[in-house]
């Protein structure tokens, strides 16, 4: 059967901000009552060689209801989490914690100086997975499938599979309800891919490099602008004088009502009110 080539909808450029004890990030995707990124929640760039930028990190903080991915590339920093998990990012490593009833955690710079460039994603969980116990996993560079294309282009699988047409490609995260689809690609100039993708996912393009069109009508995506694929099973990819890194991510929409505040996202407003007391209380995490 013929694939349909989804098309570029909707292009939107990040926007500085600063979180945490005040690390400067581009906010890509912010969260929103009406989220037409569902399942994803929030997606934030962060990427500085100044350690003021950056050197506050992320001291303890809670979570509920959702995961966090976070995807290095390049510095290093650490996670602590209340169960005791420790883990060491390093560039090209990710973290995946799903904080489901609640998790209280730090992400902290193990640098104090130098580059330090990565994103973090949230994934929302569907309601019956909201208070499942939190869980935690830390994926080695070395551990997620990269495939080599042309001229020192190359394709890595944080998550989900990657079809070939002989092969397919399993990523290093898999299991996940709403069945992430996560890459990271480098296209060399003149070069061209596509990627497939399931029909009822959200699918959307982050681009932290370089230019990319999109589709046979050639829509062009440039660097920090992300953009939103729609109507098919199939992304149709290419560039054109110069290189392009960037992130593709894609996932079944959960279709339900989101209220987030702060850390926390539930489905309805007294859900929050509850994390709220639950975390004042000291029983988020029991």
């Amino acid at each position: 059967m013929q694939k349909q080539t989804r098309q570029l909808s909707t292009i939107i450029s990040g926007q500085n901000t600063s979180d945490g004890a005040g690390v400067k990030l581009k906010r890509i995707i912010s969260p929103s009552p009406k989220n037409s990124f569902d399942p994803f929640i929030l997606l934030d760039e962060f990427g500085s060689n100044e350690p003021t930028d950056y050197i506050g990190g992320f001291p303890d903080h809670p979570h509920r209801g959702f995961e966090t991915v976070t995807y290095m590339l390049a510095g290093a920093m650490t996670h602590r989490d209340h169960l005791g998990n420790e883990g060491h990012l390093r560039a090209g490593d990710v973290q995946w914690m799903t904080a489901g009833r609640g998790v209280i955690h730090s992400e902290m710079p193990e640098q104090e100086n130098g580059l330090l460039h990565g994103f973090q994603l949230w994934l929302n969980l569907p309601a019956q997975e909201k208070m499942k116990p939190p869980h935690y996993q830390d994926i080695a560079a070395v551990d997620i499938p990269k495939v080599e294309l042309d001229n020192g282009g190359y394709l890595k699988v944080i998550a989900g599979d990657y079809l070939t047409e002989s092969q397919t490609i399993t990523g290093a995260v898999q299991g996940v309800t709403t069945q992430p689809l996560y890459l990271d690609i480098r296209l060399s100039p003149q070069q061209q891919l596509n990627i497939p993708v399931g029909v009822e996912h959200t699918a959307i393009i982050y681009v932290y490099q370089g230019e990319l069109t999109i589709s046979a009508e050639a829509k062009l995506l440039k660097t920090e602008q992300l953009g939103q694929l729609v109507e098919g099973d199939n992304i149709q990819l290419a560039t054109q004088n110069q290189s392009a890194q960037f992130l593709v991510l894609a996932a079944l929409p959960i279709k339900e009502p989101m209220v987030q505040a702060g850390p926390f996202v539930m489905n309805s407003v007294e859900e929050i009110e509850q994390a709220f007391q639950d975390y004042r209380s000291g029983v988020l995490t029991l």
